[in-house]
């Protein structure tokens, strides 16, 4: 009788909680795009104003905009943020070349917003990992590092928008791109975990407390 009683209650537990989850992960996206809306019309407007245009056959300038601030709040059921999102703008004499230079600039950008990130991420598991000095040196070194190569391990970035204008006989871009936050902190706990093997000044049995995030 107790067993079906408890039974009886775990399922009305489940009843009442998971309309209410459902219920505020619904709020949380409807939140999103109300935000994502009212940046992407203030961003869409300042850059028309500039004279930027998207390309023809494409969707409207605030559609992508939207799209990518959708992307700039989108967070996971941890509460980590699903993409590193940057812009950047460059000028060429034509159109493929300021690109590259836009696109260099906000892979620049991009690798500084990660290593940043991963550095305050460790800095907070140094503490919880019982480090000596000589250890906490190594990972500092370590994570220095990290953030001195993280730009040339980058695997393929995401362009969320594009657009140009003219200028004389030049061309400025302007383009966002992202970068997947689970690839960013993956790539970024394989490097700093081979760092970590090659100084050897780390035991091995605290390199999950530091990297544990």
């Amino acid at each position: 009788m107790k067993q079906l009683f408890k039974l009886l209650i775990f399922t009305l537990s489940v009843l009442i909680v998971v309309p209410v989850i459902a219920q505020s992960k619904k709020d949380i996206k409807k939140d999103i795009h109300q935000k994502a809306m009212k940046e992407a019309r203030k961003e869409a407007k300042k850059l028309k104003k500039e004279g930027f245009k998207v390309a023809p056959g494409q969707l409207p300038m605030e559609k992508q905009i939207e799209s990518t601030w959708i992307k700039r709040y989108e967070i996971d059921n941890k509460g980590n943020k699903k993409w590193f999102v940057v812009d950047a703008r460059a000028v060429g004499e034509t159109h493929s070349a300021a690109k590259m230079q836009a696109s260099e600039v906000a892979k620049v950008n991009l690798a500084g917003q990660i290593g940043s990130e991963v550095a305050g991420l460790i800095e907070t598991n140094i503490a919880n990992a019982q480090l000596n000095a000589e250890e906490a040196a190594s990972v500092t070194e370590t994570v220095a590092t990290f953030k001195s190569i993280v730009g040339s391990k980058l695997g393929r970035t995401s362009t969320f928008f594009e657009a140009d204008k003219t200028i004389g006989k030049n061309t400025e871009v302007f383009i966002t791109i992202g970068y997947s936050y689970d690839a960013a902190v993956e790539m970024a706990k394989e490097i700093i975990r081979k760092g970590l093997k090659e100084k050897a000044k780390v035991q091995s049995d605290k390199f999950d407390k530091i990297l544990d995030f």
